[in-house]
């Protein structure tokens, strides 16, 4: 039987040699021991459709490529061959999958496979490739396609590197040798399945003698016993990491842990001191700080926690401490008043322990001590102090004026031993009933008292020292004001007592009470009847009920509210005390039409309010005459107020700043005198009438400024200037609207004496002749008889 089976393909890589997979004969097939990556396929073979096993033409192993390879040339991978190849040229071969052509290539003519690019198994650790045999004219394969790996081959080329750093931790001081703190952990990114580039070993560079490090787990413990975090507190640790087992040209990585000891009590606390001294003053209120001591402890937190007590001395009562949460410290309190003059000085024992004790530190010692405490007393000046500061007093409302009521005391507890007054707060005793005497403390009555209106008087008195009256002592006083029978009883409310006229003889028709402001201590007993005028009557009868109350009952029936609406019937009510007191009170009888139920609907016109004896028309008389007189008032108010809001021309608008002249001209001689004569200034109307329009804002009347025994004289030029000023002011919206307000600064002329200014008299060359002073007149004879005869120059000389 002839076996038709296509030649073997061979595959050979620089790693590895290919061996056949298959031996095969007619008589049967068998499988070689081969690698597990090997396979093989079945195929029918020869004639007569007999099976036989056929072997696979592509044989070859993984390929491996040396990662970082950093040489010129590319790099050889392997050879792909098939036994179609004789050599001929026939057999191309074709590389297609991952990195085909950009990192790996193949001579199509060889077969041989490059490697062009430097590759790095942390990025790619294996590539998947297709091969296939085409022939070289048809490209038709000769050989089925078939799947082929790559491998990249690892190197050391990544150091140890720790993630999780720098690390910190914490462990308690006085650990035992051993005991873990952390751990550390290096991953290295090189192959751990090839060679030692991933196998890690740890070391401890810094931190010996205190740490160690195991080198494969990475686990940092302690290795010296009793470390002390009141010694130090804190250790940096520098640990490696090594691959390649830490042999020699393996790669290393650091990190740090800061290590810091926590605390445990294995200190117990101490006093600096072993006693103190305190000063404290007598006057300090009860619950007052006095002092403060602090036990030192070296830990800190819980473990430093105090408590203080006292454990001995004479203030055991007396002072309390305490302990402060923020500062640890005891606080020592006073918890009764202090007295120099009783005791001057007191001493304590205080202890001091830790709140929080450690069971395995007290063999070093008890955790606690001792410290003595002094407190000085200091003698204050303090006031007075009332035997009692409460005091309770008892005097009867009918105390005549003067009554001693009862005596308080106060002293001195200095040793100065100060007398004291005593004064009453008139603060507590605005209406001064009472007095106390100044020496003696003696407190007695100022004024008659009222049980009545006030039972109770609570006084402060006040107890000063002689000595130093800055020094007041304060007391209380509670005087109380017994009763006596000195208010007569009266009707409880003011009865409204109705009758109806269907009323039978003998029927209830009220049942009265009465009160009285007085307490007796047997309580209050009250006897009523009618008073002898109304015994007799023939209307009305009273029955005392003996129990404070007593009932009106009819005598007669028919009673009718044309005859009479209303009866007045008076009561004597008198009261137990003694001696006894008693008063008449009025019960009004209202005559009433009833329904058949008993219950009044109509009753007399007469009203209750009217008992004073007014009729319901004179009612309605004052009611009217009262609303008259109201409307009246109202339009008298507004008549006055209307009168208000018109305006007074006259009055209010009157001009009066027609007498505000203002002089700033040099003047013009005699006839200046008539200068602003506001005659000739209201005349300008008069005289320019037909040529021209004044202003009229207003027009008052003006008295002559300055009068004169002869007449003016015809100031021509004066008029003419003011009407021009006058005209100008009408033209000009600005101007003010009265003439008078207006300036007129002009200066007169006609003065036979001319000007009178001296200016040029300081002139040393001025000549002046002053017999022309004779001619002026008598008005000017003084002055002529002066200067006239004498030299010019001599008038200001003189």
């Amino acid at each position: 039987m002839r076996l038709n089976c296509p030649p073997m393909w061979s595959v050979v890589s620089v790693l590895t040699v290919v061996v056949p997979l298959w031996e095969m004969g007619c008589s049967g097939l068998t499988l070689n021991s081969v690698p597990l990556h090997r396979v093989g396929t079945y195929q029918r073979c020869g004639e007569g459709g007999a099976h036989h096993r056929q072997r696979r033409s592509w044989v070859w192993n993984q390929f491996f490529v040396l990662e970082e390879y950093m040489g010129d040339e590319p790099l050889y991978v392997g050879k792909l061959h098939s036994d179609v190849d004789k050599g001929e040229g026939r057999v191309k071969y074709v590389l297609n999958g991952e990195g085909a052509t950009s990192i790996f290539t193949i001579d199509e003519n060889t077969g041989d496979i490059h490697a062009t690019k430097r590759l790095d198994r942390e990025e790619q650790a294996y590539y998947t490739l297709r091969a296939q045999a085409r022939h070289r004219d048809t490209n038709l394969p000769v050989e089925p396609e078939s799947e082929f790996v790559i491998k990249v081959q690892d190197i050391n080329d990544n150091e140890p590197k720790f993630l999780d750093g720098p690390y910190s931790a914490r462990v308690p001081e006085m650990s035992p040798v051993g005991t873990s703190v952390v751990t550390v952990v290096a991953t290295d990114a090189d192959d751990p399945t090839y060679g030692n580039s991933a196998r890690v070993v740890y070391s401890i560079l810094e931190g010996q003698p205190y740490f160690s490090v195991e080198p494969r787990t990475g686990v940092v413990r302690t290795a010296l016993p009793n470390m002390d975090r009141e010694a130090r507190e804190q250790y940096l640790l520098v640990i490696q990491a090594k691959d390649m087992v830490g042999q020699m040209g393996g790669l290393s990585g650091t990190t740090s842990v800061t290590v810091t000891l926590t605390d445990v009590n294995d200190n117990p606390p101490h006093f600096s001191r072993k006693s103190y001294q305190f000063s404290v003053p007598e006057s300090l209120p009860v619950a007052t700080m006095v002092a403060k001591i602090k036990a030192l402890d070296s830990d800190v937190g819980p473990n430093a926690e105090m408590e203080y007590r006292i454990v001995d001395g004479d203030g055991l009562g007396l002072f309390r401490i305490t302990p402060d949460p923020d500062t640890q410290e005891g606080l020592i309190t006073l918890q009764k008043g202090l007295d120099f003059e009783t005791q001057s000085s007191y001493t304590l024992r205080v202890q001091a322990s830790n709140r929080n004790v450690d069971l395995r530190f007290l063999s070093l010692g008890p955790f606690s001590d001792t410290a003595t405490v002094r407190l000085n007393v200091q003698n204050v000046d303090e006031p007075p102090v009332f035997s009692s500061p409460f005091s309770k007093m008892v005097i009867s409302e009918a105390a005549k004026v003067g009554t001693t009521i009862g005596t308080i005391s106060a002293r001195d507890p200095d040793s100065t031993n100060s007398p004291i007054r005593y004064s009453i707060d008139r603060n507590t005793d605005l209406e001064r009933f009472f007095n106390i005497d100044a020496a003696t403390g003696v407190i007695s009555t100022a004024k008659p008292l009222d049980r009545e209106v006030n039972a109770v008087h609570n006084i402060t008195i006040f107890a000063t020292e002689s000595f130093d009256p800055l020094q007041v002592g304060k007391g209380i006083v509670l005087i109380t004001v017994t009763d006596i029978n000195d208010n007569a009883p009266a009707f409880a409310i003011e009865y409204e007592t109705y009758l109806c006229e269907s009323a039978r003889a003998g029927q209830v028709i009220e049942t009265i009470s009465a009160v009285d402001r007085d307490e007796p201590q047997s309580g209050h007993r009250f006897f009523f009847s009618l008073t002898a005028e109304a015994a007799g009557n023939l209307n009305f009868t009273l029955r005392d009920n003996k129990d404070n109350t007593a009932s009106v009952l009819t005598k007669r029936g028919s009673f009718q509210r044309r005859h009479q609406t209303v009866y007045r019937l008076p009561v004597l009510i008198m009261d137990s005390g003694s001696p006894a007191l008693s008063s008449t009170n009025t019960l009004s009888i209202r005559v009433c039409d009833c329904d058949p139920d008993g219950a009044p609907q109509s009753c007399g016109s007469e009203k209750s309010m009217l008992s004073a004896g007014l009729s319901t028309g004179a009612l309605v008389a004052i009611l009217a005459c009262i609303l008259t007189l109201l409307v009246l008032v109202l339009l008298i108010i507004t008549m006055q107020r209307r009168r208000k809001k018109e305006p007074l021309i006259l009055d209010e608008e009157r001009d009066v700043r027609e007498n505000i002249v203002r002089y700033d001209d040099e003047g013009g001689g005699e006839e200046d005198t008539e200068a602003f004569d506001m005659v000739a200034l209201r005349n300008l109307n008069v005289v320019h009438e037909s040529s021209c329009k004044t202003r009229r804002d207003v027009t008052p009347e003006f008295p002559t400024l300055f009068s004169s025994s002869r007449p003016p004289p015809d100031n021509g030029v004066f008029r003419e200037f003011i009407w021009d000023r006058l005209k100008e002011a009408d033209v000009d919206p600005s101007a003010p609207p009265y003439d008078s307000l207006q300036t007129y600064a002009f200066e007169g002329s006609g003065s036979a004496a001319e000007s009178l200014s001296s200016l040029d008299s300081l002139s040393t060359d001025s000549e002046q002749n002053y017999e022309y002073l004779s001619d002026w007149g008598p008005r000017f004879k003084k002055l002529a008889d002066l200067y006239g005869h004498s030299d010019g120059g001599n008038l200001f000389a003189s």
